[in-house]
């Protein structure tokens, strides 16, 4: 087996007890990098110190340290800091900045002997739903290079589906990490808000909402990274009820796919014992495009001025938000952050009911790539951010959140059911999507044949 091919938890097994070298692991990894990224753009260097980095954890391991993740490549998204790569939150404005340190979640990283394999792909300032950036281009999904990986974590994402490295770090405001994840076919975790520190790094255009999160293909790789990443702390498991609703009480509709995906799940997991209850939380009238006037006013309020002088530096995707947060009055972004605090008041509140609820992580698979988004959702004409219709809601709550495979479209296209619990429950979380995944793993394999 190609050691790039073992989950993070049993590399680092191999190479902690010296059956494996770091610095094999890390030529293994350049191969594969220089075999796969030419057609897939989810990395935007590779760490030339990366050979360094497999040395120094050999002499750590020499000098009989225990690392937790010894010689296990990581991929970082390009909007966190990593001490002396180029950091460019996929925009002109930084193709020349130099993170001058690490971010405290990447320090942690190094200090469990992870090598940085290099720097994934991201959306401009991570805030756009596919990534496709200037200064980039189209990063591209590898189960269908003519799909997108979504965003704005795409690039990390795409890397770990093709096992490039088993593990990455991504972002996460709105789904960054969850719907990406979604559309490869691998496992995107994001913590209670502050559980895994932010920074230091760049400025947030919408402060509060934003989590640093693992990515894997295996559950017991997203449990290892958060005991790196974390003190998380204990409670009692998730035993029921849990909630569980195709629409999460939005209207939204879903794709015939994924409405299969997601009814075979449901019954599935019924099936196997899971105490199951159909129930939504009740919005008010509020969804996601309630509190996108914060992600303009803050775009706009850090980059408008450069805006105002040099325009054509800017995704013209991004100029459409930054244009429209100039327009906003204070009432609108007052309006909008209200609406922020209601989410997260209705989300909680509802998780002191149920102990989780499971959701789709999309209501649709990858669309082409070079699409902003879907044209249509469920056979019906949607809104430019209908396929993020479901995730935005965590992060405003400050919840945990992940999601997991279950299952694939008739062309194989994969998709993602989506776990939700309260704040600080995540180690409760992980423990339920660790007894879930491998059950809906079971089931489709078993259609399969």
């Amino acid at each position: 087996m190609n050691l790039l091919d073992m989950p993070a938890t049993a590399l680092a097994a191999e190479v902690g007890a010296g059956r494996a070298a770091p610095t094999d692991v890390a030529e293994a990894a350049r191969a594969r990098v220089a075999e796969l990224n030419p057609r897939m753009n989810a990395i935007t260097v590779v760490n030339p110190a990366l050979a360094e980095e497999a040395r120094c954890v050999e002499e750590r391991l020499a000098k009989g340290e225990l690392l937790p993740l010894a010689g296990v490549p990581v991929i970082i998204k390009d909007n966190i800091w990593v001490r002396g790569l180029p950091i460019t939150q996929g925009s002109r404005l930084f193709s020349g900045f130099i993170a001058p340190e690490d971010a405290l979640a990447v320090e942690r990283l190094r200090a469990a002997g992870a090598m940085i394999l290099g720097i994934g792909t991201c959306s401009e300032f991570a805030c756009k739903g596919v990534t496709d950036t200037p200064l980039h281009g189209i990063t591209r999904n590898p189960v269908d290079p003519a799909r997108t990986t979504g965003g704005s974590s795409g690039g990390p994402s795409a890397a770990v589906a093709a096992r490039m490295a088993p593990l990455a770090l991504g972002t996460d405001a709105g789904g960054s990490t969850r719907r990406p994840p979604a559309h490869v076919g691998v496992i995107g975790f994001k913590p209670t808000q502050d559980l895994v520190p932010y920074g230091p790094g760049f400025d947030e255009p919408v402060w509060g909402v934003s989590v640093i999160c693992p990515i894997a293909r295996e559950m017991s790789d997203i449990r290892l990274a958060m005991q790196v990443l974390a003190d998380m702390p204990g409670g009692p498991p998730i035993s029921g009820p849990v909630a569980m609703s195709q629409d999460f009480g939005l209207g939204q509709k879903l794709d015939a796919d994924m409405l299969a995906a997601f009814e075979r799940s449901r019954n599935t997991l019924r099936d196997e014992g899971f105490a199951l209850v159909d129930a939504a939380p009740e919005w008010g009238g509020l969804d996601g495009g309630s509190v996108m006037p914060l992600q303009h006013a803050g775009l706009a309020a850090l980059y408008g001025d450069t805006f105002a002088t040099s325009p054509e530096l800017f995704d013209p995707d991004l100029v459409v938000q930054i244009e429209s947060g100039l327009a906003l009055s204070g009432v609108m972004v007052a309006r909008a952050h209200q609406a922020s605090h209601r989410i997260g008041t209705i989300l909680s509140d509802f998780l002191e009911r149920y102990d989780a609820i499971i959701i789709p992580t999309t209501p649709c698979a990858a669309w082409p790539a070079d699409q902003l988004a879907p044209l249509n959702i469920g056979g019906v004409a949607c809104a430019p951010r209908d396929h993020a219709a479901f995730t935005p809601q965590a992060n405003h709550a400050g919840c945990p959140a992940i999601s997991i495979p279950c299952g694939t479209t008739i062309e194989g296209l994969p998709l993602g059911l989506q776990i939700i619990a309260a704040k600080g429950r995540d180690d409760a979380l992980l423990d339920l999507a660790a007894r879930i995944a491998p059950v809906l793993l079971e089931h489709e394999l078993e259609k399969a044949i």
